[in-house]
């Protein structure tokens, strides 16, 4: 997923929005899937691979922003007799729609994420898979990944099965309806239980030093050739879903390593200069943090609806950048199992319309539980797949760099000469009057150069705007 959500509206003559599309063609984006993809996606759509095991019974839900069409999950909470919980986890089966070596597959291996823009995304399967035949939709009998994860009271996994099963959606809420729901206790059992399991994981969270980032989605809008910025600050109900999401990315991980072969998320703990810096940052925003206080319990004391906790919390995600997919084969464990942020193993595994790996990972869970060999496909693809998704989330990085860059001169591009208090978060090794600036308001992030002066690492400093273009130039700022 994207670091900053960012969303934008207006004409696609917009500047804004042609400056987008100037970054798309930059960064060599496919506009279109060719003939020979799209002829077979309609053909999987048709006659998909069924599952002969069949769930339909189970009333599923779907818990996803408003307009999302590509449902990777659907749940059904309950609890177990004599205590604890269960967590029936589906997952969409794109392997039941994508021939190996077929060109849908070649294509996906190309594309191997959905992209982010503030203005659209560029999907990895065709919408007639990935927005249709292949999502959870709801009142559609789908083919899918089932979880069956048993927790205990505390939310402690007992037991974890998974199979390919025939799934219904029957409902498909958006986050602001469910919280609003849980807050007025009008839930009923399957959907009040995400507070229960959510909260519940979220203590175990805490107890092995997790941390989960609560990033405000920023938005611009456009109104009269303006711009105008605004912020929204994830609900609860959207970090106890996400909770699901881990719990099911965790036992995958532990299944994966019991039986020895797997592709894993793993991330190595931050060195301590990433550490140092964020603590230089802290003190410039004026966030206490004392150094008997962890990272990770300085994160969940931060509000998001506050300016300079938000501007924190976006500089905290340079810590998780160095996340990598790692590949193991016949019980060769790599050196690097876990995930510091998750501060446990993980694998990606739930969103496999939108992330190549995911499809991947599932299906060597699914060999792991029947106790059957690798399908050939997956295990011909499987060592060259960090490779892929390293290049997929380079490129995905880089779109979400270029959008942030377009998006911010678009709103400062009339305040060229103003004032802004600010911090430096970052100052070139070898160039130390080059460096990054962070605004107290607007959240911006942009570069600073200085004349003759080194800038003052981890200071607050007044700065001047001289520069915001739609394109190349983008933004700068010189000490005021």
């Amino acid at each position: 997923m994207p670091r900053r959500h960012i969303r934008v509206t207006g004409a696609p003559e917009a500047p804004l929005r042609a400056a987008l599309t100037a970054l798309r063609t930059e960064l060599g984006v496919p506009d279109s899937f060719p003939p020979a993809v799209l002829a077979e996606a309609e053909r999987a759509a048709r006659l998909p691979a069924l599952p002969q095991a069949d769930a339909t019974d189970i009333p599923f839900l779907t818990i996803d922003p408003p307009a999302a069409m590509d449902l990777d999950q659907a749940t059904h909470l309950s609890r177990r007799p004599g205590g604890g919980f269960r967590v029936r986890y589906a997952i969409a089966d794109v392997a039941a729609f994508v021939v190996p070596g077929g060109p849908l597959d070649k294509e996906t291996h190309r594309r191997v994420t959905t992209l982010y823009f503030p203005d659209g995304k560029t999907p990895l399967h065709p919408p007639v898979l990935g927005e249709d035949a292949a999502s959870l939709l709801p009142g559609r009998t789908r083919p899918a990944v089932l979880w069956t994860i048993d927790l205990d009271a505390d939310g402690r996994t007992v037991t974890a099965d998974v199979h390919r099963a025939l799934v219904r959606s029957r409902a498909k809420l958006d986050y602001e309806d469910v919280q609003r729901r849980l807050d007025a206790g009008t839930a009923e059992e399957p959907l009040a239980l995400l507070k229960d399991i959510g909260e519940a994981r979220e203590r175990l969270e805490i107890e092995r030093g997790g941390i989960s980032l609560n990033v405000p989605e920023q938005e611009i809008v456009e109104n009269a050739h303006t711009y105008t910025l605004t912020y929204r600050a994830p609900l609860p109900a959207e970090g106890w879903n996400a909770q699901l999401s881990l719990l099911t990315g965790m036992v995958a991980a532990e299944l994966m390593l019991t039986h020895g072969t797997g592709v894993l998320r793993t991330l190595p703990a931050a060195p301590d200069g990433a550490v140092g810096r964020l603590r230089r940052i802290a003190q410039a925003l004026h966030i206490d943090w004392p150094h008997h206080v962890s990272y990770a319990a300085l994160i969940r004391s931060l509000d998001p609806h506050r300016p300079h906790h938000a501007a924190f919390l976006q500089e905290c995600t340079t810590l998780l950048r160095g996340a990598g997919y790692t590949v193991f084969h016949d019980g060769a464990l790599p050196p690097i199992t876990t995930h510091s942020a998750v501060a446990a193993p993980y694998a990606h595994c739930t969103a496999p319309l939108r992330r190549l790996a995911d499809r991947y990972a599932s299906e060597i869970c699914l060999a792991a539980v029947a106790e059957q060999p690798l399908p050939d496909w997956v295990s011909a693809a499987l060592d060259a797949l960090p490779k892929e998704m390293a290049a997929g989330g380079q490129r995905a990085g880089a779109a979400e760099r270029g959008s942030v860059d377009i998006v911010e001169a678009a709103l400062l591009k009339d305040r060229v000469g103003e004032l802004f208090e600010g911090c430096v978060v970052d100052v070139e090794e070898h160039r130390p009057t080059i460096g990054t600036v962070q605004l107290d308001t607007p959240a911006v992030v942009a570069r600073i150069e200085a004349d003759g002066m080194p800038l003052p690492l981890g200071e607050r400093l007044r700065v001047r705007l001289t520069r915001a273009e739609l394109g190349a130039a983008g933004v700068r700022f010189a000490p005021a």
